[in-house]
């Protein structure tokens, strides 16, 4: 490359355990070795990666105090301090404060695109304020406009929906998938298997389903339940995993957990850092969310080689092979993902097929190298940097 060295300022709620956060933290050790120089702005500690970027050396900054304005405040004071060549704003807050901070300064300005929040099936959500929903639409909107160069989008799906509810022009965004790192997840085997459920305390002879997701509607956990309770009258060993941290949802989804009589069959694991590991003690992984952006656990559910029952919406069609590495059903559907669970467990061979080339597909398309590579050329052309072989 070049002899000038980009400076990036990120900007992003917290280095917490999502999807967002987890694909940061991976991606920082190739933006260093490519030359760049990063530096992390967050409003609030959170447990996940956040140790994990720190240990790597990355400077980040806490922002003290909180609200939008104070943010911007500060992260226009960082702009003015460090001069980063690119700021690049990740989840709704910082995109907001970010944006807002970097108004008149020379610093290209890039938000990601992580999710879908504007469509209309979020409105079923019966928290959702819809007065508060369109006043935060207007000025994402306005924002994006006005104080934005460029858009990162995870998937086509995220972009498709941005140019829909935010009516951005498609030439300004460009979609890189998120990828995960094959050396972090491993391999999976059937020894690990075995020591994996041994750690989880599950038998052998256990069918374990693992879901990943936070407890927010989003997430439809409620239909994954519904769909469990039938099931497991004919599948007694059956066991449910669901890790992801609590939420808007938890008291409901355990009190429903009890209401179905599912206590000893179902564990919520709360927030874990060895997601791997319950993958690889799992014989199939169900995603019920009503929407996404690029669902990271499902590429990790990928690299661990297992057969998929997820929803059928946009941003996991162009990640899955429907009826080769998984089946699709209609979102919100109990009675479809019983259909579809029923089905895998029930014939073993078209599982083990079906975990197969799940793995294929995550080392063809998904992994972090090739991720990182595609992130990394689009912060040289709009940083206007050429590559230079």
């Amino acid at each position: 490359m070049t002899g000038k060295k980009i400076k990036i300022l990120f900007v992003i709620d917290s280095l917490g355990g999502g999807g967002t956060e987890r694909s940061l933290a991976e991606l920082l050790p190739f933006l260093i070795q490519a030359g760049f120089t990063p530096i992390i702005a967050c409003f609030y500690h959170r447990e996940g990666v956040e140790s994990e970027v720190i240990r790597q050396g990355i400077d980040v900054r806490f922002l003290k105090s909180k609200g939008l304005f104070t943010w911007a405040r500060q992260l226009r004071q960082l702009i003015k301090g460090e001069r980063p060549d690119i700021v690049h704003t990740m989840l709704a807050d910082a995109n907001l404060a970010g944006r807002l901070a970097a108004m008149g300064s020379p610093a290209v300005v890039i938000s990601s695109l992580v999710n879908t929040p504007y469509l209309p099936v979020r409105l079923k959500d019966p928290r959702i304020n819809v007065l508060k929903f369109r006043l935060v639409q207007l000025i994402d909107t306005l924002t994006s406009h006005l104080l934005t160069t460029h858009f990162h989008a995870v998937s086509q799906a995220a972009k498709d929906a941005a140019v829909s509810s935010l009516r951005l022009p498609p030439e300004r965004i460009t979609v890189v998938e998120r990828g995960r790192d094959p050396n972090r997840l491993g391999l999976p085997s059937a020894e690990r298997r075995s020591q994996a459920r041994q750690r989880l305390q599950l038998a052998e002879q256990d069918e374990v389903i693992v879901n990943v997701g936070s407890h927010e509607y989003q997430k439809g956990q409620k239909y994954l339940l519904e769909a469990f309770a039938a099931i497991s009258s004919v599948h007694p060993r059956l066991i449910l995993l669901v890790a992801g941290r609590q939420g808007n949802l938890t008291s409901e989804l355990e009190n429903f957990k009890h209401q179905l009589g599912l206590n000893g069959q179902v564990r919520f694991l709360g927030h874990r850092q060895d997601v791997a590991e319950i993958l690889a003690a799992a014989d199939l992984f169900v995603f019920p969310s009503l929407y996404e952006g690029l669902p990271g656990a499902v590429l990790e559910a990928m690299a661990l080689g297992l057969p998929i029952v997820a929803s059928n919406i946009p941003p996991v069609r162009e990640i899955v092979e429907e009826n080769r590495n998984a089946v699709l059903v209609a979102p919100a559907s109990a009675s479809e993902l019983t259909k579809a669970i029923m089905s895998l467990l029930a014939d073993h061979d078209k599982a083990f097929a079906y975990g197969r080339h799940s793995r294929k597909i995550f080392e063809t398309h998904f992994t972090l190298q090739q991720s990182a590579a595609r992130m990394i050329a689009l912060y040289r052309r709009i940083a206007a940097v050429d590559k230079v072989d």
